[in-house]
C-alpha cells in the first residue's frame, strides 16, 4: 500500500461486497480507503484509524453501497414529468408526448438533464444509460456534474440515412470522454420506428465499431402480438434477423418477451441485457412485466432503470429495486422469488453489466471504480434491523441517502448537491415551459403504430 495519503477515506460504515459467488454480504464497522478515484481496500474501521487521507467521511450508522445505475432513461424528458397523464401507451405519444418533443430545443434539454442529473444524484444513482435527441448537450451536463453515463443519440428511420449516420457519430466522437465517465452506444428507436435495412446497418456499424446498442423491443406485449401478425415473427426475432443480437445489446423493457423468444435470445453470441422499469408498466396498465425469472433461466442480466420521467415521473430506481421484487412476486405468486438479496443483485452487478461496465463498477471491490453511495439507516422507518438486505430494499428510501460519490469524487454531501444549482434550474426551465408544452402547431416527430 501506498504511504502517500489516500485521496478520501469512508469510515465507520457497514459495506455491501459480494462474496465469489456474487452472494450479497455485509462487513460492518469497515472502511473504504479510495485513490485515483478507485477502491484502494475495503478494511475494518479499527485498522484503518491511523491512515493519512486528503479527505474523511464518518460515517457511522450509514450503510456503504455501490452506487445505484439507471439502465434505460431519457433524462431530459424531465421537463415533461406529469404532462402526459393517465392515458394509453398510444395516446401518450401522438397526443403529447411526440408532439411536445418536436418543439424541443438544446437549452430545453440542458435544462432537463441538469434537473435529472440532480434528481439521480440526490437518489443515489451515479450511472445512467440515456437515450435521447442533442445528445451532445446531455453530454456536456455529465461532464460538468460528475456522474458516469452510458449515452446514445436516438433516432427513427423517419430521419432518413442522417438519423443513423448522426448517432454514430455522437457514439464515435463521445466514447471514453469526461475523463472515461461517458461510454456511448447506437441508438435506434425501436423496431416498429426503425426499418430492418437500418437495424442491419446498425447491427454492421456495431461490430466494425466495436460499439454497444441501446433500444426498445419488445415493450409491451400488444407490439410483440402486432410484429406477429404484421410479419410472423416477433420484435425479437427482428432483431436476431437484423443481426443485433451479435452485437452487445442493451433492450429496454422487454415485457412482451414471450417464451418462443427465450432459445433465440439463449443461442445469441452477443452479450445482451434487458433493463426493467416496472413503475411505468403498472401506469400504463400493461398485462406483463419483464421475464425476469426466465431471462435468469439463460443468463441474461436484467438491470434496474426508470425510463423517462414523462412515464414514470421520477428517476428513482430505489423504488425500481423495490417495485421490481414486489411486481415479481405478485406476477410469479411466488413470495420467495425475487428476494431483498436477488433485488439488491439486480441493483448492483446485473446493472453495472446491463450497461457494459460489469468490470468497472457495480461492486465495492479493491480496483474497482470508486462509485459509492452511503445510506442512513437510522431513521425511525428503517430501524429496527433484523435483516439488513429487506431494509434497505423495502423500507429505505432513495432520500436516505446521505452522501453519493462517482470515481472519488463527492458529488453530494449530507444531502447538499455540490456540482449543480437546482433553484437556477428550476427558474430557467419555468420561464421556457409555455413554449415547450405547446401542441397547437399539431406536428408530430413520429407516429406510435406498432
Amino acid at each position: 500500500m501506498s504511504h502517500s495519503p489516500a485521496d478520501l477515506l469512508i469510515t465507520g460504515c457497514t459495506v455491501l461486497v459480494h462474496d465469489d459467488q456474487e452472494r450479497i454480504g455485509f462487513e460492518q464497522d469497515a472502511a473504504i480507503v479510495v485513490r485515483d478515484g478507485r477502491v484502494e481496500s475495503v478494511t475494518s474501521a479499527a485498522d484503518a484509524v491511523g491512515l493519512a487521507a486528503v479527505e474523511r467521511i464518518e460515517a457511522r450508522g450509514q450503510v456503504a453501497l455501490p452506487g445505484l445505475v439507471n439502465c434505460h432513461t431519457h433524462a431530459p424528458m424531465v421537463a415533461l414529468r406529469g404532462l402526459a397523464e393517465d392515458l394509453p401507451t398510444e395516446e401518450w405519444f401522438n397526443d403529447v408526448v411526440w408532439p411536445v418533443e418536436s418543439n424541443l430545443t438544446e437549452k430545453d434539454v440542458e435544462l432537463g438533464a441538469r434537473l435529472a442529473c440532480a434528481e439521480m444524484i440526490r437518489a443515489g444513482v451515479t450511472c445512467f444509460a440515456d437515450h435521447y435527441f442533442s445528445m451532445d448537450t446531455v453530454a456536456a451536463v455529465v461532464t460538468e456534474c460528475g456522474l458516469r453515463a452510458h449515452l446514445g443519440e436516438a433516432y427513427f428511420s423517419s430521419q432518413g440515412p442522417q438519423g443513423r449516420e448522426k448517432s454514430l457519430e455522437f457514439a464515435l466522437r463521445h466514447r471514453g470522454t469526461a475523463d472515461g465517465r461517458i461510454t456511448t452506444a447506437l441508438a435506434p428507436h425501436a423496431p416498429y420506428t426503425v426499418t430492418d435495412t437500418d437495424l442491419a446497418a446498425t447491427a454492421q456499424l456495431a461490430l466494425e465499431h466495436g460499439l454497444p446498442v441501446h433500444l426498445h423491443a419488445a415493450e409491451n406485449r400488444d407490439q410483440t402480438d402486432t410484429s406477429l401478425a404484421r410479419h410472423g415473427i416477433t420484435p425479437i426475432e427482428v432483431l436476431d434477423r437484423a443481426g443485433l443480437l451479435a452485437t452487445d445489446l442493451l433492450i429496454a423493457h422487454g415485457t412482451g418477451i414471450i417464451d418462443r423468444d427465450l432459445p433465440v435470445l439463449e443461442r445469441a453470441s452477443g452479450r445482451i441485457a434487458v433493463a426493467t422499469a416496472p413503475r411505468g408498466y403498472l401506469k400504463f396498465a400493461w398485462p406483463d412485466t419483464t421475464p425476469i425469472r426466465a431471462l435468469r433461466a439463460i443468463g441474461i442480466p436484467v438491470g434496474l432503470a426508470t425510463d423517462g420521467a414523462a412515464s414514470n415521473n421520477s428517476l428513482d430506481v430505489w423504488e425500481s429495486m423495490a417495485l421490481t421484487s414486489l411486481v415479481q412476486k405478485s406476477t410469479e405468486g411466488d413470495p420467495r422469488w425475487l428476494t431483498s438479496r436477488q433485488a439488491l443483485h439486480h441493483a448492483t452487478l446485473q446493472s453495472a453489466r446491463a450497461v457494459g461496465l460489469g468490470d468497472s463498477i457495480g461492486c465495492i471491490a479493491p480496483g474497482r471504480r470508486a462509485d459509492i453511495v452511503l445510506v442512513d439507516l437510522t431513521g425511525p422507518h428503517t430501524q429496527p434491523v433484523h435483516d439488513l438486505a429487506a431494509t434497505l430494499v423495502h423500507s429505505a428510501r432513495s432520500a436516505d441517502v446521505r452522501t453519493t460519490i462517482v470515481d472519488g469524487r463527492v458529488l453530494m454531501r449530507d444531502r447538499e448537491l455540490l456540482t449543480l444549482d437546482v433553484p437556477a434550474v428550476v427558474r430557467e426551465l419555468g420561464e421556457r415551459l409555455p413554449a415547450l408544452v405547446d401542441r397547437s402547431h399539431g406536428r408530430r416527430i413520429q407516429e406510435y403504430d406498432t
